[in-house]
């Protein structure tokens, strides 16, 4: 009984459930929930940080095509990433000859440059007689326009986005939290797209390091102040002003501008910026407002003074006497900022001012005791926008406790301009956060893996067990539990046979055999990388972890998941799981039957095997070491899908046309279309007897189906067989082969492939057994799919084996 006593505590222990963390994958978490993710053009910041630093209208000297060594005043029209649309200058609204030029590898300079170099600058010979002086043209064209900068058409910056331009150590300058009319400079010290991290200068401690969005009104160009007749001081929050004496902080500065002065920011960074409305506040009005220290709740807050017509300062309402102000600066855009009634108005809880005596709030009351007056709706133009987001969506946040994390969050309401978000994976839990719609610390989801930073995002329950039993690491901890069952049972007579009864729930290690043949579907080279074991676990949780694999190390996913649905018995005691595949970005799913009882899983497992065209040794109890009892790993493709055919009784051709019966195989090869690996259509010598010798007989039955399968080909296939016909190869591109194909092993395939110029292909040929008779059943379309080949080497691919077909149809196909 002491041994069952361990048992039990190692099998309490096994089925605990935890919360763990896992790899998270955003489409797989919105594909398996059903939920919807944030349109990207919801977040406007987003949007503008990926536009490209160069602007419609911009100015630049482009080399004149077709006149060697000059040059001409081009425009640009619309750009598409690193690709700008120019029009020469002179053609006016004539779209006809505008053209596009990549910026990394055209002749592009800013205006100026020819005269500066002595270039030739002259107009296209088209449109040179249009305009008697071109000088007087270039003058008015290019009065009041805009050049582009010479640091994006050449250098390091060249060619870069916006957000690229903000490079580790550049200087900015930042407004003050608390002065509208004061800056300071700060250093980036990181640049998440177009996410700041900065410290101010003077500053070492990263305690102080704040995060901003390079779209912030706050920040603007080193020089901004002095410029604008502003003040530059050292920033007044958290009491930096005394951390250095003032001459420290001035040699801090001095030393940030020289050092920045060397290579300054371009000014092309602030591009984007908004400019401020004029506000309409006077001091005194009250309002709501999101707390501007804890974005959980809304707060009645007062317009406590107005610097000028752009920014003015509120203070969060707390009428006790000990209270401490809270104050920000806000503009007439500023982002939390709703008329008095708005909570009321939308369903919204509002937070009771600190001191004030009645227990329910009511705004009419309140502006009567305070003597304040409510700020007119004209104060708020844009107090209902929502910019497409809904409830349930899902998107990425910042945490406001903790700036530098962003969360997986999900939108709980949406009122008005405002969202409600639940931030997922927190330690420590805290209640919806809100935000405005036109917040800079949201992003669209997938925007965090796009730039390399951490996510912190939703902690998946997962039972031990499960864990144990897949994984192929801690196989010693069952391999235990089995041992003290084997000591347990000569001891315990029945009362160890009943508590087996689960057991048989349960099924043992399966084995992946990756020598053994692995069929049309699936692909060679992806089941070698798979583990070589799954389990021992429930029969259900092994085999749905064994098929996803399998799935997953398919040409086509999809077809794996069709073709497993079929893999059905109605005497199997099954239970109903869901499988996933993805192909070529699309996600697939389907529910299949997955039998529940250890002593069913062999049969089953035979059955997918069955059902996949593989080896019925590929996965299973059975584990192959040397040799397989089916000797498939001897076998190419193309000869061991006949010689199964053979083996479960069906017949081939030869033996169909002694019995005398034709119509039937003939219907299922009209029926089938062409394939990687076509069961139905290939023959081959491997136990194969006639009068005829091997060869002959071989060759008359391959070439008709070879040939019947060109022709229920593709368009590619019929157009390829045209060509035979008509000859129309030209005379040096024509192949002689001095062995017919139908014979080549795959060595002799694989030789072929690398004496031409798509020798680089050859390993492919070698992974997948593919054969002489299977080259020339492969058509564009196969081999793009089944050898995951873009257009362009396929095309490149297909050229070659239609030279090999050509060659077999003259040489030997008669």
């Amino acid at each position: 009984m002491y041994v069952l006593r361990i048992l039990s505590l190692v099998l309490d222990e096994c089925m605990d459930c935890v919360e763990e963390e896992v790899d998270f994958n955003w489409e797989e978490y919105l594909e398996e929930t059903g939920a919807t993710a944030a349109p990207h053009t919801s977040f406007r910041h987003v949007e503008l940080s990926l536009q490209s630093s160069f602007q419609p209208g911009m100015k630049l000297e482009v080399a004149n095509k077709g006149s060697l060594d000059t040059y001409w005043v081009a425009t640009i029209i619309t750009t598409c990433g690193q690709l700008l649309l120019l029009r020469y200058c002179g053609y006016g609204d004539d779209r006809k000859t505008d053209f596009w030029c990549d910026v990394m590898t055209a002749e592009l300079h800013p205006v100026g440059w020819c005269a500066q170099n002595n270039k030739t600058l002259q107009p296209p010979e088209a449109i040179k007689e249009k305009y008697s002086d071109w000088t007087e043209f270039l003058i008015k064209e290019l009065t009041g326009s805009r050049t582009a900068p010479a640091n994006l058409l050449e250098g390091p910056l060249r060619g870069k986005n916006t957000v690229d331009l903000i490079v580790v150590g550049c200087i900015l300058e930042v407004r003050d939290a608390f002065e509208p009319s004061v800056y300071w400079a700060a250093r980036v010290q990181c640049n998440v797209g177009g996410r700041l991290c900065l410290s101010y200068v003077g500053v070492n401690d990263s305690a102080y390091d704040m995060w901003m969005f390079y779209l912030d009104t706050r920040l603007r160009p080193l020089g901004w102040a002095k410029e604008n007749n502003l003040s530059l001081k050292p920033p007044t929050g958290e009491n930096l002003c005394d951390l250095r004496s003032s001459s420290e902080w001035t040699e801090a500065l001095d030393e940030a501008t020289t050092e920045a002065l060397k290579s300054p920011l371009p000014l092309e960074v602030f591009k984007d910026h908004a400019d401020l409305s004029t506000h309409s506040f006077r001091a005194g009005m009250k309002l709501e407002m999101v707390s501007p220290s804890e974005p959980f709740h809304i707060c009645p807050v007062s317009v406590t003074k107005v610097y000028n017509e752009y920014y003015f300062q509120i203070t969060v309402d707390d009428l006790t006497a000990e209270a401490t102000p809270t104050h920000v600066v806000c503009h007439a855009d500023s982002p939390g900022i709703l008329p008095v009634q708005w909570c009321l108005k939308n369903g919204v809880g509002l937070e009771r001012p600190q001191g004030f005596e009645s227990q329910d709030f009511d705004w009419a009351d309140y502006l009567k005791h305070t003597g304040a007056e409510a700020a007119p709706d004209v104060c708020f133009p844009n107090a209902s926008q929502s910019r497409g987001f809904c409830k349930d969506m899902w998107l990425e946040a910042v945490n406001p406790l903790q700036p530098s994390e962003l969360c997986v969050a999900r939108i709980t309401q949406v009122k008005g301009r405002l969202l409600w978000l639940r931030l997922e994976g927190l330690t420590k839990p805290q209640p919806d956060c809100i935000v405005d719609v036109e917040s800079m610390s949201i992003f669209p989801v997938g925007w965090c893996e796009a730039n390399a930073y951490p996510l912190t995002h939703l902690l998946k329950t997962v039972c031990k067990c499960q864990v144990l039993m897949l994984s192929y690491a801690n196989t010693y901890i069952f391999n235990l539990i089995k041992f003290i069952y084997l000591c347990m049972l000569p001891q315990l007579d029945d009362l160890a046979t009943a508590s087996l009864v689960n057991g048989k729930y349960c099924c043992s290690q399966l084995f992946i055999n990756h020598r053994c043949f692995s069929g049309p579907y699936l692909n060679k080279g992806r089941i070698a990388e798979l583990p070589k074991a799954v389990g021992p676990g429930k029969c259900a949780v092994v085999l749905k972890e064994i098929l996803t694999m399998l799935i997953n190390s398919a040409y086509k996913p999809g077809r794996v998941l069709r073709e497993l649905q079929m893999v059905e018995d109605p005497q199997w005691n099954c239970q109903e799981e869901t499988l996933k595949a993805k192909y070529k970005g699309k996600s697939y799913r389907s529910t299949m039957r997955i039998v529940r009882t250890g002593d069913q899983v062999s049969e089953f497992c035979r059955r997918v095997c069955e059902r996949l065209q593989c080896c019925p040794n590929l996965f299973g109890p059975t584990i192959v070491s040397d040799k397989c009892p089916e000797n498939c790993f001897s076998q190419t493709k193309t000869k061991y899908t006949y010689y199964k055919k053979r083996k479960v009784g069906r017949p081939s051709l030869g033996e169909n046309a002694q019995d005398g019966d034709m119509s039937k195989p003939a219907r299922r090869r009209k029926k089938r279309k062409a394939i990687f690996v076509q069961k139905k259509r290939r023959t081959s010598i491997v136990g194969y007897h006639t009068t005829e010798s091997p060869q002959v007989c071989q060759t008359k039955n391959t070439h008709s189906e070879i040939f019947t399968c060109i022709s229920l080909a593709t368009p590619e296939s019929k157009q390829m067989q045209a060509h035979i016909r008509t000859e129309s190869f030209e005379e040096e591109d024509r192949l002689v082969l001095e062995t017919n194909p139908l014979e080549w092993s795959v060595s002799d395939v694989v030789d072929f492939i690398t004496s031409t110029d798509c020798a680089s292909l050859a390993k492919i040929f070698q992974e997948q057994d593919i054969d002489g008779q299977a080259l020339l059943l492969l058509t564009l379309p196969t081999v793009q799919e089944c050898m995951d080949l873009k257009l362009g080497p396929a095309i490149k691919l297909c050229h070659q084996i239609e030279r090999v077909k050509v060659a077999f149809y003259s040489q030997f196909a008669n």
